[in-house]
């Protein structure tokens, strides 16, 4: 896959609106998340798209989702919501050796972990620095579809392991995801395809190289 560009958005935020930040974005590109990595296990044809940007203190992430069933069962930072109607974002600054994996569900409640990819190593990150994403969802029932969108903003001081004064310039590698473990329809999508018999994420060898404008 080509190298993403995470362009650069000036916005400075007084506070966080999510229909001005949106329509700020809306000159960005879409991306899909149209990596279906195990579709003979899990058919499920949920459609998800987002937008990347930065203002060199943070980053925007804008996700569109149209699902079939929507569920936000935890409410508490790092409980397991990956369970849930989820959308996650790992990145890594050190070229895939130490990986951050940023998981929210519907609801805007998140997990953060930090290291790398074997488990044992890995670590939860403080709950006061995971509330100081910003998030902000609007929700759309129809039919027999859910139409929701997600905005975050992630400050740069949330990546607590990174020496991280401005994002302009940085190289990166990352990967965008939608799940929902516990849905009646369990999906595992993601932007860049993930070569593995089983679902799993936390693999930084399958992420793709993104680029800070």
């Amino acid at each position: 896959m080509d190298k993403l560009t995470v362009e650069y958005l000036d916005v400075s935020l007084v506070e966080f609106d999510y229909f001005n930040v949106a329509r700020q974005m809306r000159v960005l590109q879409w991306h899909a998340l149209s990596q279906q990595n195990w579709p003979d296990q899990f058919p499920d044809k949920s459609q998800v798209k987002f937008q990347v940007a930065h203002n060199n203190q943070g980053v925007f992430l804008h996700f569109a989702v149209e699902e079939e069933f929507i569920k936000a069962q935890y409410v508490r930072p790092n409980e397991s919501v990956w369970e849930d109607s989820c959308v996650e974002f790992f990145i890594s600054f050190d070229k895939g050796v130490n990986y951050y994996n940023l998981e929210f569900n519907v609801a805007g409640t998140g997990l953060i972990g930090y290291g790398p990819k074997i488990k044992a190593d890995r670590a939860r990150l403080r709950q006061e620095v995971i509330t100081s994403v910003m998030t902000a969802t609007s929700i759309v029932s129809q039919q027999n579809n859910k139409r929701w969108s997600m905005l975050m903003y992630i400050p740069t001081a949330v990546f607590v392991h990174s020496h991280l004064p401005h994002l302009s310039g940085l190289s990166a590698q990352a990967n965008f995801y939608k799940c929902g473990d516990g849905l009646p329809n369990p999906h595992f999508l993601s932007w860049n395809a993930i070569d593995w018999p089983k679902p799993n994420f936390h693999l930084p060898e399958f992420f793709g190289d993104i680029v800070f404008q």
